[in-house]
């Protein structure tokens, strides 16, 4: 299905490398999650409490969420991610809790993070987002289901852009690619070209 809408700007972040609009913005040698994720939010000049309270998924997203919106002035900004594994990196750590504590009192800061649209919220407080937004769930990056999605979106409601893409993390493993749907841009918003700028690092 062709679109009338555009791709702004896309983010990715893998293999210990983050890059926006295929160019590097940072690289590390550090191949462990908790060391690369600690060195980008470093790099990037982030300041933000509650980062390091966040689960992994929550910071993946996060980061790769405040490079493509920092300049942003637009509020209304829908949320559309997938992943497909929702939260569960997440709810092994929960139910480990449950195990581990004599008096099956898990920890609720930990407990929360156990829905995978939780780093939406964190997206939407920090950047005073009030928009609709979901979370899908799919075997792999689905481009097509989400370029009809995102193009539906903003012909049908008041949101002006979508914040979409891919933001899976598991057992260390992770892979983000979002990007800026709206009327104007640089890249087609067809599922094309979306399968191609995915596979662009």
């Amino acid at each position: 299905m062709n679109s009338s809408f555009q791709i702004e700007r896309f983010c990715h972040i893998r293999n210990h490398r983050i890059s926006v609009n295929g160019e590097m913005l940072f690289e590390t040698p550090e191949t462990d999650f908790a060391a690369f994720i600690k060195a980008s939010y470093k790099s990037l000049g982030l300041s933000y409490s509650k980062f390091f309270k966040m689960d992994n998924l929550s910071k993946l997203a996060f980061i790769a969420a405040d490079i493509l919106l920092k300049n942003e002035t637009e509020k209304k900004i829908a949320l559309v991610f997938s992943n497909r594994g929702s939260s569960l990196d997440t709810d092994r750590k929960h139910q480990e809790s449950i195990e581990n504590t004599a008096d099956f009192y898990p920890s609720p800061a930990v407990f929360v993070y156990t829905l995978p649209n939780i780093c939406l919220g964190e997206i939407s407080i920090k950047h005073e987002l009030h928009s609709e937004n979901a979370f899908f769930i799919f075997d792999s990056f689905n481009p097509s289901e989400l370029q009809a999605y995102c193009s539906s979106l903003l012909r049908t409601s008041n949101s002006e852009k979508v914040l979409c893409g891919w933001v899976d993390y598991d057992k260390g493993k992770y892979d983000a690619f979002l990007y800026v749907v709206a009327k104007n841009g640089i890249f087609a918003h067809t599922s094309e070209e979306l399968t191609r700028l995915y596979q662009t690092i």
